[in-house]
């Protein structure tokens, strides 16, 4: 385990913390500033998509199969992120898997409350679909407020009768939005996650609503029929829990469900991959898993 290379790389984000009390542009900014720090892979080719439901980036490895897709939905607690903050993880996942990788910039509360960013995952699915992607050729992905949006967009598109895409990979997926989970409690000095972080996004996100609502949880659905799916997650977080919960249910509803708990990580850990080995290695596992599934 990398402890000291996760040492190191969080001794450097404290320089410059989390302006959590900033307005949401200046924290969007910070963001971009602090992810642009890591290179992507090489060999891969960013291109900007326009004729999508939102803008894109479309991410197109050397000599892989463009014919394969995988929607990754970059995570930010909803209110911030960017196909652009996601770049490392979007290009290492094209180059070890082979895909193509989309990572739609959907939108963003507080301007666009709930259900706007799940009404855009699900369009850029149904918009993939009809562009010609085979669903068995297609993957969804995501972490954090991602992960989220992979899973239900999975569960709209089966309840619209929709094909389902062959498989999911989820990184530290954010589907307790009541904080069921004893590591909210447990894991009291989780770096990355707070108390205020998350209850400043649930307000500009979902407001006053149903915080166990499926438009925007898939916690508490119908999980049957789902792909297979595997979920990776820190044992140094907060939302470490959830993911033990998603993937139990998953496995109770019949799906075929993995889950791989990283001792010691932060939450999306992947996002340092070319400075940490285990977020290299996830995205590499993630990969392997996705491109076992397509056809």
């Amino acid at each position: 385990m990398s402890t000291q290379q996760l040492a190191d790389i969080l001794a450097m984000s404290a320089q410059s913390p989390f302006p959590i009390d900033d307005t949401p542009q200046a924290i969007r900014a910070w963001v971009e500033v602090a992810a642009s720090h890591l290179p992507p892979a090489e060999a891969v080719a960013i291109e900007r998509v326009t004729g999508a439901p939102c803008d894109a980036e479309l991410f197109l490895p050397a000599g892989g199969d463009p014919s394969r897709l995988i929607i990754f939905y970059h995570g930010g607690c909803f209110f911030f992120g960017s196909s652009r903050t996601h770049r490392v993880i979007a290009s290492h996942l094209a180059r070890a898997s082979g895909s193509a990788v989309l990572v739609p910039n959907y939108r963003l509360a507080p301007e666009h409350p709930a259900p706007a960013a799940h009404d855009d995952a699900f369009a850029v699915y149904r918009w993939a679909l009809n562009q010609g992607y085979a669903a068995a050729k297609i993957a969804l992905g995501g972490d954090s407020a991602g992960g989220n949006l992979a899973v239900t967009t999975a569960l709209r598109a089966k309840a619209a009768g929709l094909p389902l895409p062959a498989a999911m990979a989820l990184m530290s997926p954010w589907v307790d939005f009541v904080a069921e989970g004893a590591s909210y409690r447990e894991v009291a000095d989780d770096p990355i996650i707070s108390f205020p972080l998350l209850d400043m996004a649930l307000k500009a996100y979902i407001g006053p609503d149903d915080l166990r609502s499926a438009l925007w949880t898939p916690l508490y659905s119908d999980l049957t029929g789902l792909p297979p799916t595997l979920v990776h997650v820190g044992g140094w977080e907060k939302l470490r829990d959830e993911s033990v919960l998603l993937v139990g249910r998953l496995k109770a509803a019949g799906v075929s469900a993995d889950l791989s708990v990283f001792d010691g990580m932060c939450h999306t850990f992947q996002m340092y991959a070319p400075i940490l080995d285990e977020g290299m290695a996830s995205i590499e596992q993630c990969a392997a898993f996705i491109a076992s599934h397509q056809a």
